[in-house]
């Protein structure tokens, strides 16, 4: 039954254009369709994650593996198929994504709070744990565009933690930053999976991370699913497909 799964998706295909190399002069008539390539990153791929599903995703770089993500996320519309996420509120952690680069971090908590769905009441119940966990300090009232990306992933990390969604989506983010905060960070994410209730997407080149976290692994390739099943079964035949 569909209530028993959190993400569907089925015969998702999401496609970039890009613009060819053309003149100035050229440029200020019609573009013709033979200047604009259509690079297909995602293929028709179907699956479904259960509610509490921990669900690994691997693939070489270029894979497509971002690209879901984002449209998981709602980021990317599909340009064709369907994603289901019934009605969960859902999170995404991504360098690069998500913060207004001139506003402060703490501005930054409140328009991701608001953006999650929480009212700017629970927010501020919640900001000094963020701030705290974060160990940004004095920089949490300082613009994000001067953040160094170890910084950059603190907030993301933390305003996820702390402020709990149904969904969580993590690109990368858990590797990224200095050893403390990596260990913390890893501690902290144990603890939010083992809700029954809570689903979780990890998108990460370490295998021993996913061993650690994911109950399946979802092996991407070329934006088309190659193997899906099993971490123990699923990462021992994409490593000696990277190898």
């Amino acid at each position: 039954m569909a209530e028993e799964y959190a993400i569907e998706v089925d015969n998702l295909k999401i496609q970039y254009r890009c613009l060819n190399k053309i003149s100035i002069k050229r440029s200020f008539f019609k573009i013709k369709k033979s200047n604009v390539e259509i690079f297909e990153a995602i293929k028709g791929i179907s699956f479904k994650v259960e509610r509490g599903q921990i669900l690994g995703i691997v693939g070489k770089n270029g894979s497509g593996k971002s690209t879901l993500l984002r449209a998981l996320a709602g980021i990317f519309s599909p340009d064709e198929g369907t994603i289901n996420v019934h009605d969960n509120s859902i999170s995404l952690l991504s360098i690069g994504v998500g913060f207004q680069k001139n506003l402060t971090g703490r501005e930054n908590i409140y328009l991701s709070g608001l953006l999650l769905g929480f009212s700017e009441e629970f927010i501020r119940t919640k900001i000094d744990e963020i701030i705290d966990f974060s160990e940004l300090g004095k920089f949490i009232d300082r613009p994000v565009k001067t953040y160094s990306s170890g910084m950059y992933s603190k907030l993301s990390f933390s305003i996820t933690a702390i402020l709990e969604t149904d969904i969580m989506l993590i690109d990368e983010v858990l590797s990224v930053g200095d050893a403390k905060f990596k260990k913390k960070s890893f501690k902290k994410m144990k603890q939010l999976i083992q809700k029954d209730d809570r689903t979780v997407i990890i998108v990460s080149h370490s295998s021993e991370t996913l061993k650690s976290l994911c109950d399946t692994i979802l092996w991407l390739h070329d934006g088309e699913i190659r193997m899906q099943g099993k971490a123990k079964e699923v990462l021992p035949a994409y490593e000696k497909f990277m190898a």
